[in-house]
């Protein structure tokens, strides 16, 4: 009952940090938040479980209780944790911890709001990657948007009611498709189900003769535009190009412990749901239009790119990179093998990472010089030294550099793309893809040499110092996280691999 036990005690703790004083509110939501860190920990380190949650794997903390009936389907409390969940679980707890410490020095109005909303979308993040009940995980996904959208409305820049409800629209319409896509499938599937339990969902699905007619959609059709719809909905979460307009603006709005979460954890769930739902459930329809779907992969990657490039903000610098590297775990997914799949996976955690530190380091930049334009200062160097380090290792980190988690992640994605035999001309998309660390590196150097380095000329009426040892304590435990995985990356990527394998081998002939 640890996985109960742990999103009922965040639920709690948002709450008593609601009832809590102001000036007290982030010491008490930070105190609070480290038992789901432990929690989390103490999961990873008792971990035992073989296969896949969807394909019949012995998964681990799973409790089974049936709820109640609807329209002749089951409805029940179904929870459980594999290794393409477990990582992600420990991703959000820590990340909410550090965001949580970030927040200390931008937050000072109505705090105790502000931190009960962050433990309440940690709550709600919980659930998602750990529901097996499609009514439960839908509960849990649509939840986790309220605290989202008004923790931009609320606490963001001049321009935060615009981005709260841009996001909000976007998300949740892509919601709706999503949801008319699958509640079709499982309709089509009619009496081989009889509860919205997605392990049964999802190996009806892949047996043959299970889909029936639905409306005038032949079976073959219902897989094809169900896999559309859902495929747009969660990509719209990724996002991936076209529909990411809504990401530059929700971040260059949002505090930064909220772009932090935004980046680090709520675009994973988009991924984690096309793994879950599209990749897993019709691995037919995806290879059938692999092609289209690499392509869209690619676009993204050097789309978002070329957007970044064009960008003087810091922060929609971040914000269009993560556009680019959404796009490589794209590519892994399509590749439908071990290491792309499993590179893909590794990759929602390494960006999960480095994205949180990119944004949290400019939030610590934007804390002392009250500005974010490339072209307005330089020389920080000299008066942030250990900031501006900590920014040059996430850069480099984002770069692909060896030792580092996101040089892990995207060798796996090439090395699983560049093989893949579900994939036409996969060593071409490969290639492509691989063309983005080149804009990546160029970007990212032009930043940093123009904001770091060179003579100190920012015009204030304040002087700049190294930031306090509350802002750069979350730094460093985020850049050691990120080495950690890069030098070690079978911490997670053997459950990874394991919970991946039975993905490729149970139907569809992967």
């Amino acid at each position: 009952m640890i996985i109960e036990a742990l999103i009922a005690y965040t639920f709690v703790a948002a709450l008593a940090t609601f009832l809590a004083p102001d000036e007290r509110a982030g010491q008490v939501a930070f105190l609070l938040s480290l038992v789901p860190v432990v929690g989390s920990l103490y999961m990873w380190g008792q971990y035992d479980a073989t296969g896949n949650a969807l394909l019949g794997g012995d998964l681990a903390f799973e409790t089974t209780i049936e709820w109640l009936r609807v329209a002749g389907y089951t409805l029940s409390w179904h929870v459980g944790v594999d290794g393409i969940s477990m990582p992600l679980i420990v991703l959000t707890t820590v990340l909410t911890t550090l965001s949580i410490v970030s927040a200390w020095t931008p937050i000072t109005d109505r705090a105790s709001q502000f931190y009960g909303l962050m433990l309440f979308m940690e709550a709600n993040l919980l659930g998602v990657f750990t529901a097996l009940d499609f009514f439960l995980w839908f509960v849990f996904w649509e939840a986790v948007l309220v605290p989202m959208y008004f923790l931009i409305g609320v606490w963001g820049g001049p321009r935060r009611k615009y981005a709260a409800i841009k996001f909000f629209v976007y998300t949740n319409v892509a919601s709706l498709v999503m949801f008319i896509g699958f509640i079709a499938l499982v309709f089509g599937l009619g009496d081989s189900v009889s509860s919205l339990s997605l392990p049964e969902i999802a190996q009806a699905l892949r047996q043959e003769g299970t889909l029936g007619q639905f409306g005038a959609l032949t079976p073959e059709a219902l897989r094809a535009v169900a896999f559309a719809a859902m495929f747009f909905g969660f990509g719209v979460k990724v996002p991936i190009v076209p529909v990411h307009t809504w990401l530059p603006d929700a971040h260059v709005e949002a505090p930064t412990p909220v772009s932090v979460m935004l980046a680090g954890v709520l675009l994973k769930m988009g991924t984690y749901a096309l793994l879950r739902f599209n990749f897993t459930m019709l691995p037919d329809v995806a290879q059938t239009y692999a092609v289209p779907i690499a392509a869209i992969a690619v676009i993204s990657v050097i789309y978002g790119a070329f957007l970044a490039m064009a960008q003087q903000d810091l922060k929609r610098i971040v914000a269009y990179s993560s556009v680019s590297s959404m796009g490589y775990v794209i590519l892994g997914l399509i590749a439908y093998t071990e290491y792309g799949v499993g590179g893909a996976t590794f990759q929602m955690v390494a960006h999960g990472l480095i994205s949180g530190l990119l944004f949290m380091t400019v939030g610590v930049i934007y804390n002392a010089t009250h500005t974010r334009m490339v072209g307005d200062m330089s020389g920080l160097a000299d008066r942030m030294p250990i900031t501006s380090g900590i920014l040059v290792a996430g850069a480099f980190g984002y770069m692909g550099l060896p030792l580092m988690a996101g040089f892990a992640a995207e060798f796996f994605i090439f090395v699983g793309s560049f093989e893949s035999a579900v994939l036409p001309f996969a060593p071409v998309f490969t290639a492509a893809a691989m063309f983005g660390i080149v804009i990546v590196a160029g970007y990212f150097l032009f930043a940093m040499q123009r904001t770091l380095f060179g003579p100190f000329r920012l015009e204030t009426d304040y002087e700049i110092t190294s930031a306090p040892v509350h802002d750069t304590l979350p730094l460093a435990v985020l850049l050691l996280c990120i080495i950690a995985l890069g030098v070690a990356p079978e911490l997670f990527f053997g459950m990874i691999t394991d919970a991946v394998t039975p993905i490729l081998n149970a139907g569809g002939g992967f």
